[in-house]
């Protein structure tokens, strides 16, 4: 397979999994639209190292992987496909290096939402690091709404045991709906994205089917784009 192929597989898989993106992406600025695809399916990678089933051992060999691979961008090199679009930026690989390990501590189930949140802290920080500089924005940036995504994510794929003892998976659910802001100050790529993500929780807690209408995809692009609530 060429880089090229590799590449475009790795973003496929992305946008295969957030259909809804096909309605939001014309409200992210047309230079940052590839950059934010390959990033967030940068993310999807780590995502689902942390949503491992089975024997975590060849997952944790892999996450040891993207470990080098970051700090080796730092150095201007790269190995992964998605490095060709986004090792040229130069975020801050090696601070997102080291965060890396709260994939694994991801995995255990939490004593609590307050617990979880703080586990995830270090990589929504270096996540929110880095977007500073993919997508050249000067405002601090809400740790929390990075967190709350990945524990949403965590939850779909850890079912009853990603939510702390005691704690049915609905209330759970509701917990991190409630966590999650509804205006997180993010980069307009990710805040387009946490609104969606946010919606399909929303929607799912209601009884209803997790994707939105086309045109309340809109709706909802819009509003996160312009930073309204």
């Amino acid at each position: 397979m060429s880089q090229s192929s590799a590449l475009d597989s790795f973003l496929d898989k992305w946008r295969t999994r957030w259909p809804e993106w096909s309605v939001a992406e014309p409200f992210i600025p047309e230079p940052q639209r590839r950059l934010a695809a390959a990033w967030f399916a940068l993310l999807q990678e780590w995502e689902d190292i942390m949503n491992i089933a089975g024997d975590p051992l060849p997952a944790d060999a892999k996450l040891a992987w993207w470990q080098q691979e970051l700090r080796d961008w730092s150095g201007q090199r790269s190995r992964h496909p998605l490095g060709r679009v986004l090792e040229p930026v130069r975020a801050p690989w090696a601070v997102l290096a080291d965060s890396l390990p709260a994939m694994q501590a991801a995995r255990v189930q939490p004593a609590s939402l307050q617990q979880a949140l703080e586990q995830l802290r270090g990589f929504a920080d270096a996540v929110i690091g880095a977007e500073a500089v993919l997508f050249a924005r000067a405002q601090a940036g809400d740790a929390t709404a990075v967190a709350v995504q990945w524990l949403d994510a965590r939850q779909r794929a850890g079912g009853d045991g990603a939510a702390p003892g005691g704690v049915t998976t609905l209330a759970w659910r509701t917990q991190l709906l409630r966590a999650w802001p509804r205006k997180p100050a993010l980069a307009r790529p990710h805040r387009v994205w946490s609104r969606l993500a946010r919606v399909r929780l929303q929607r799912e807690l209601a009884g209803k089917p997790a994707y939105a209408p086309p045109v309340q995809q809109l709706w909802h692009s819009w509003r996160a784009a312009s930073g309204a609530d």
